[in-house]
């Protein structure tokens, strides 16, 4: 691959520094402006940045969206206003007005960096050491696609800035973890030790040894020492990690917070806003920028840095020649638009209507035939044949990259942030399963997945106290309610097989994250649920068209609404059957069509495994499991907790009775 040339003529040292400086200007004035935000971190890293943006870094300003870019994440989001200044400066879309109006209402520069809301970020960031697990799953993506799309059409890196608080949280280690066994070269983190966290020194919290730490996970660790303002030294130790193909690297970087302030260097309130009016003035006047002036751009930096900017145009431009010319074009752009199909009919028949079967199982049959094209790619917590997410018999793997087989191991947390990183890269769609009661596990990054539109597809089973013996530790109540808390998120419980086919065809054919939650047990293959009807969130599943009563279930209970409203009818009682595999689908409609299907003025009774809360917008009465579960076989455990037949044949007929 050719090589983007990390010299410029026009530039001179003192034009370096002058624009670095430029940048640390920023970095004070944005948050000074906002009265909120931190200062200190963007200010010493403003030479890495720089050098960054103008000798590492691949890609084109002028197409920030460029499949085969270098991918960039701010693991440290707080410093975010670096980030923006460097896509203002290099041209990437984000104007001086837009930096005025850092962390205001509606404005492109956030006080964290956003995915899909300013061009040219990548991923969402600030909760820390997500950023750094999402460059694990940028990695893993791009891997993939280089083995089996070549490198003349996908051959980039994943640059890393994560800070210590990124290094101290626990899904840092998984993902590191997970990245040394995969020996992901190509993923390069510069780690910002600055010994310096909110409270104070991180010798107050912190003793571990991160380069050994490391080094053990199997990465290649370059410790640079005090560098922080050596360009020479720190083009050289990226250019050394770009060179590495066979492990990831950690570049151990000294950098002191608030450098040059003559008052705040070192000191742990420079991570927040810690420089007024008089610090500002006084740092610019260390650094020769004019004192009475904000957001101090001159036409030399900014000459500098547009054509920084404009470095990878002549690789990008060759880049679309080369697809154009590529017989596989046709199949990469398919895969970017990261909707892989199946045959919903062919799947569905293979069901055996009044026969039994586990979601769990259904739903690896769907991803068999989704990953028949090529575009899935994921595996499972250490879960493979539990949740279904066998994907491929190729295991991704250092000596089989084109694998879309991958072993994430007991890392939960890891691997959700993996998904969100792969997704956000793009050009296949990644799926990631374990039981329901570790999404707890999970949350930070689908709730991530959310917030930025990430299309993934997180695959949980073991969905109610079904799951039996193993007891209320394994047995989620309240999982599924507050995963539909989560905005963004489509939660789907198909019924059975047919739904569960229906729920991954609408998990793919649409945009952002997908949560399908599956049950262990067995439960009947319904004669009238339909697969194309899962997209409208809830349907009946009868033609009563003037019914007494509206019973409404969700996964596995909607069998035992099936079974009620025969009990009813042998009582004269007409129960509509209603399904409602998915919420933010049925949300999605019209009034007048939810009113079609749950009409208000009708008796409702809902059921659902888990807690009730919530289902009041939805039913008059409202069966669930409102405590922790309890360890006994499934079936018993079910039967004694009220998810029966009976219980809902007999909470029609109470409420039936209170309505007159």
């Amino acid at each position: 691959m050719t090589e983007v040339a990390t010299d410029n003529p026009a530039l001179s040292p003192e034009l370096e520094q002058k624009g670095i400086d430029v940048v640390r200007g920023l970095a004070m004035d944005a948050p000074n402006a906002a009265r909120s935000g931190h200062q200190g971190t963007a200010m010493a890293l403003a030479p890495l940045a720089h050098v960054l943006f103008t000798r590492i870094l691949r890609y084109d300003a002028d197409d920030p969206d460029w499949p085969d870019r270098d991918r960039f994440v701010l693991s440290a989001g707080h410093a975010s206003i670096l980030h923006y200044a460097m896509l203002h400066l290099t041209g990437q879309g984000l104007e001086l007005e837009d930096l005025r109006q850092f962390r205001q209402w509606d404005s492109l520069t956030p006080g964290h960096p956003e995915a899909g809301h300013t061009a040219g970020i990548e991923v969402t960031t600030g909760p820390l050491g997500q950023g750094l697990a999402n460059g694990v799953g940028m990695a893993l993506a791009e891997r993939n696609l280089r083995a089996r799309f070549g490198d003349e059409l996908c051959h980039h890196q994943t640059w890393v800035i994560a800070g210590d608080g990124c290094l101290s949280e626990g899904v840092s280690h998984e993902a590191a973890s997970l990245a040394g066994r995969q020996g992901l070269g190509g993923l390069n983190v510069v780690y910002d030790d600055n010994h310096i966290t909110i409270d104070g020194p991180t010798d107050l919290a912190l003793a571990d040894d991160a380069a050994a730490r490391f080094r053990a996970y199997g990465w290649d660790v370059d410790e640079i020492g005090e560098v922080a303002n050596d360009l020479d030294a720190l083009t050289a130790s990226l250019e050394r990690a770009r060179s590495i193909t066979d492990k990831p690297t950690l570049i151990v970087l000294r950098s002191r917070i608030g450098f040059p302030s003559p008052d705040w260097t070192d000191h742990h309130e420079a991570h927040g806003l810690a420089f007024g009016d008089d610090d500002i003035a006084t740092t610019k006047q260390v650094m020769g920028l004019p004192v009475d002036e904000t957001f101090w751009i001159p036409d030399d930096v900014l000459t500098m840095y547009r054509s920084a900017g404009r470095r990878g145009r002549a690789e990008r431009d060759a880049w679309q020649r080369r697809l154009d010319a590529s017989p596989q074009s046709d199949r990469w752009r398919q895969a970017w638009e990261q909707r892989p199909t199946f045959d919903v009919d062919a799947v569905v028949s293979g069901f055996e209507r009044g026969g039994s079967l586990a979601t769990r199982k259904a739903s690896q049959t769907c991803v068999t035939a989704a990953a028949a094209g090529g575009d899935l790619f994921g595996g499972s917590a250490d879960l493979t044949g539990n949740t279904g997410t066998k994907v491929d018999d190729v295991v991704a793997d250092v000596g089989t990259p084109a694998g879309r087989q991958l072993y994430f191991g007991v890392r939960e947390h890891g691997m959700g942030a993996a998904l969100v990183g792969a997704a956000r890269h793009g050009g296949l769609v990644p799926i990631g399963g374990t039981f329901l009661v570790f999404a707890d596990y999970m949350r930070p990054p689908v709730r991530l997945a959310a917030m930025s539109n990430a299309k993934c597809v997180f695959v949980w089973t073991h969905d109610s106290v079904g799951v039996g013996e193993d007891g209320p530790t394994h047995q989620p109540v309240e999982q599924i309610m507050s995963l539909r808390a989560i905005p963004g998120l489509r939660v789907l419980r198909p019924a059975d097989g047919p739904e569960t086919v229906g729920a991954w065809a609408h998990a793919l054919a649409s945009e952002g994250p997908s949560a399908i939650v599956l049950s262990r047990q067995n439960v009947p293959v319904l004669a009238a649920t339909d697969a194309a009807r899962v997209a409208e969130g809830a349907y009946s599943l009868d033609d009563v068209a003037d019914p007494d009563v509206i019973l409404i279930g969700t996964g596995s209970e909607v069998s035992l609404c099936v079974q009620a409203a025969e009990q009813l009818a042998a009582g004269g009682i007409r129960a509509r059957v209603v399904s409602m595999p998915c919420w933010e689908a049925f949300d999605a409609r019209s009034v007048a069509e939810q009113r079609s299907v749950i009409d208000p003025s009708v008796p409702r009774v809902s059921i659902e495994a888990g807690v009730t809360i919530g289902w009041h917008r939805w039913a008059d009465t409202c069966l669930g499991i409102d405590r922790f579960g309890a360890s006994a076989p499934g079936s018993l455990a079910l039967e004694k907790l009220g998810m029966t037949a009976d219980a809902v044949a007999d909470a029609a007929r109470e409420l039936l009775d209170q309505t007159g």
